[in-house]
């Protein structure tokens, strides 16, 4: 059995974060293997994302050379154009029938523009260097990468907010399957613990504790009908060594997203551009049912992780700070 319990946990995969402190933003890489197929499910209703469209099952190419996950908003997804160019210097992606290597990277991102530099995002340098230190190492979690600039619940400013960031998690089947996850958390909802209690989200103005982010946006609407809250999601990546074709990968990716309504509440809003890629190595024989329902654990696992590895940045305190 592995002893790293993170998204690296996949044979062959490789993870690179690109870390600004100053701006506070950042990106991520996850460097597949060859031929690794890949699918993603969107139900955020503010997604920010890149070629997403090709991953439909319905579509042609299966195969994905990397993916990203950005800060930067809209900005960030010009990182892809550097992991881009790491990868074609190797000579590495999609082999076209014109002998034209084209890598398939797939992004979203997420809006940490009020946070840090706004005028600073991710650039193709960024997505170069992330690919540039990726390893099979465990995955370093908390404000790093595209978890950097994370925050949760933040509807009412960063004072009340809760820092986010970037976690992973993976689980070893007796039979050598593996499924992991990572996340970059920069949620509307509260961070919601295995027993049902908040354990980061939107502070309460009184004293400690929390309060309810659904109540709290039904308050503000009694005030002002149209709610600012679209500057939030949660991203990321659900990996295993199992063999599943693209439609197969697509109910992984769907099942995934269990994982972020067990510990998001609210999840999947007008506001959030939740994405959740999936990537299939191909080493070992695999149900997608089986694959899809342990994504979903550590998908949850690996949002709680992420809320709690957070350092506090940008006026915005950490759980493990507070």
């Amino acid at each position: 059995m592995t002893t790293n319990d993170t998204l690296t946990a996949v044979p062959g995969i490789r993870v690179g974060h690109y870390t600004d402190l100053d701006a506070i933003t950042g990106c991520t890489v996850v460097r597949c293997p060859p031929l690794t197929v890949g699918a993603v499910d969107v139900r955020g209703g503010a997604p920010g994302t890149r070629e997403t469209d090709l991953l439909q099952a319905h579509n042609l190419v299966e195969e994905v050379t990397a993916v990203l996950l950005s800060g930067g908003s809209a900005f960030g997804l010009a990182a892809a154009d550097g992991v881009m160019r790491w990868h074609v210097e190797r000579g590495l992606g999609y082999q076209s029938r014109s002998g034209v290597v084209v890598p398939i990277v797939p992004a979203a991102i997420l809006f940490d523009l009020t946070i840090g530099d706004p005028h600073v995002r991710p650039d193709a340098d960024a997505g170069y260097q992330a690919c540039e230190v990726a390893t099979a190492e465990p995955v370093t979690m908390g404000s790093v990468g595209a978890g950097t600039g994370a925050r949760i619940a933040a509807i009412r400013g960063n004072e009340r907010a809760s820092k986010g960031g970037l976690g992973s998690a993976a689980i070893e089947l007796p039979n050598g399957l593996v499924v992991a996850a990572l996340m970059a958390v920069n949620a509307v909802g509260n961070v919601i613990d295995l027993d049902g209690q908040t354990i980061a989200g939107l502070r309460s103005a009184d004293g400690p504790g929390f309060v309810s982010v659904l109540e709290t946006v039904v308050d503000m609407m009694r005030a002002a009908p149209a709610v600012s809250a679209n500057e939030s999601t949660v991203i990321g990546v659900v990996a295993t060594n199992g063999a599943l074709d693209k439609a197969q990968a697509t109910k992984v990716a769907q099942m995934a997203h269990d994982g972020v309504a067990r510990a998001v509440n609210p999840a999947h809003t007008m506001f959030d551009g939740d994405t959740i890629f999936a990537l299939a190595t191909g080493e070992v024989a695999a149900d997608p049912t089986v694959v899809g329902a342990y994504a979903a654990e550590m998908v949850a696992k690996a949002i709680r992780r992420a809320v709690r590895s957070a350092t506090s940045l940008g006026g915005v305190r950490a759980v493990a700070e507070s």
